[in-house]
């Protein structure tokens, strides 16, 4: 399963530029991880989501999982056989359009806080990586 997060913006802090760049470094033995900085989500959607991509926004008013079960949601994903791709995407700090929402296959939120886009990437990143961990039974999520 390939996965992308795209984000509105860039990760300009080289902290978050790290522990991404850390986390996409574990992740290559489970799965095919890209980062897209993008100037426009709108754009983005309109010219890279296809039919076997499933897109999960990142909203506040999403819905909410405990790491377990963002793991199950992934394999479910990934088992369904309708999709080759996942795509996350990160709005900037006016969130995402309705055009952009209304292409998600899931809403979900990471937490009743707001984060800024390019620390939401890093925590992605790392739950990603974690639900790989829980799903091949591991023990970096204990």
């Amino acid at each position: 399963m390939n996965i992308k997060i795209v984000l509105e913006g860039k990760i300009k802090e080289p902290y978050f530029k790290l522990g991404v760049e850390e986390f996409k470094k574990r992740l290559t033995g489970y799965t095919s991880l890209k980062i897209f900085e993008v100037p426009s989500i709108l754009e983005f959607v309109k010219n890279n989501v296809k039919t076997n991509s499933y897109v999960i926004t990142l909203e506040i008013e999403g819905k909410s999982l405990s790491s377990p079960e963002f793991a199950q949601k992934i394999k479910e994903i990934e088992t369904d056989g309708a999709y080759n791709e996942i795509i996350f995407l990160i709005g900037g700090s006016d969130g995402l359009v309705q055009e952009v929402r209304d292409k998600s296959n899931f809403k979900f939120s990471m937490s009743k806080l707001t984060f800024l886009h390019q620390e939401a990437v890093l925590i992605l990143t790392e739950q990603i990586y974690r639900a790989y961990k829980i799903l091949n039974n591991e023990t970096y999520h204990k």
